[in-house]
């Protein structure tokens, strides 16, 4: 794994999106896939500190979103959140006090709810674990198991958060800083000490009895999406979700409505929307058409899939296709 600090890329990343399908824009360490959940003009906002060995990575959004959020490179992750995030990752509620830690190669499932703010704290795993030992404290680190939410004082979390969001501040003002490297290992240094002095009082976070329902709800979720888009071509109906998913057609309804507030077809919808999008922004007008690309994702109607794309995106897709890769929406 290259470190974050010698990769080709600059100390400091700055991005806003302004679409749900640009979401891995400007970003290496991360692997994200996003659905946009409500039509609006859609906000978000990721600042990326690149340091000598590690990273941290801001992120601001202002509508409800469902995301797939995957670690690339190997790398560890500690997740703090914002006072006001509402949302929910692979099912458990965001709550004061909450941090998660996240195995390398690890995908989460997360549910982004408006003023959203987290912060993500990226480090190779040796990196923790050295550090450690040189406290003789090698014995309190554990790699975490997929992704684990951790407990901890509410103001120590919060103290973490805040750190991490200004150091994502001073970036976004001042990036040249973070191309100094005795600038990057200054920080660090602090960074490894103010992580390691939460998660010494970080403990495994005891689920409830809702906790658990609402992971049950999220894997039927995941289920179900996940056998939407390897059948994308195919008209699926709720028989097939409910067959792919195990469940009942109630229990499938249930869980779709509490964990993205949608039916599960309307929901599986706007991913498909989502994902014609992504192919006709890639696209160019002669090497494809707006009605191959609507069949390739399941729209067989053609005038209700360019009210629908409108609907979710504000314009047509003849305007997406038309429009050329990397140019802007006005």
């Amino acid at each position: 794994m290259n470190p974050p600090g010698t990769i080709d890329q600059p100390g400091v990343t700055v991005v806003e999106i302004t679409d749900p399908t640009d979401a891995n824009d400007g970003i290496e360490l991360l692997d994200i896939d996003a659905v946009q959940l409500r039509s609006a003009p859609f906000r978000a906002r990721r600042v990326t500190v690149r340091l000598e060995t590690s990273a941290v990575v801001y992120h601001s959004t202002n509508l409800r979103l469902r995301t797939r959020t995957r670690i690339r490179k190997g790398l560890l992750a500690y997740v703090t959140f914002g006072a006001g995030a509402r949302g929910t990752v692979n099912g458990l509620p965001v709550r004061p006090g909450l941090m998660l830690a996240v195995e390398p190669d690890t995908e989460a499932a997360l549910v982004t709810d408006t003023g959203w703010e987290s912060v993500t704290f990226l480090l190779a795993p040796a990196q923790v674990s050295a550090h450690l030992a040189e406290r003789r404290r090698a014995r309190e680190f554990r790699l975490p198991s997929g992704v684990e939410a951790l407990q901890a004082d509410t103001g120590q979390v919060r103290g973490l958060f805040d750190w991490g969001k200004r150091l994502a501040q001073t970036g976004a003002r001042a990036p040249a800083l973070f191309e100094i490297k005795e600038e990057r290992l200054a920080a660090e240094a602090d960074l490894l000490e103010t992580l390691l002095a939460t998660l010494r009082v970080a403990k495994d976070r005891e689920p409830t009895h809702g906790d658990h329902a609402r992971q049950a709800q999220s894997r039927i979720v995941k289920a179900a999406e996940a056998y939407a888009l390897e059948n994308a071509e195919s008209r699926l109906y709720v028989t097939d979700l409910c067959r792919a998913a195990a469940v009942s057609e109630r229990t499938l309804e249930y869980a779709f409505k509490e964990v993205l507030g949608l039916s599960p077809m309307a929901y599986l919808t706007r991913l498909r929307l989502h994902r014609a999008r992504k192919s006709l922004l890639s696209a160019t007008p002669r090497s494809t058409t707006v009605a191959v690309e609507a069949l390739n994702w399941g729209f067989w109607h053609f005038g209700e899939f360019s009210r629908a794309y409108k609907d979710c995106f504000g314009e047509l897709p003849s305007d997406t296709l038309r429009r050329k890769p990397g140019e802007l929406q006005t």
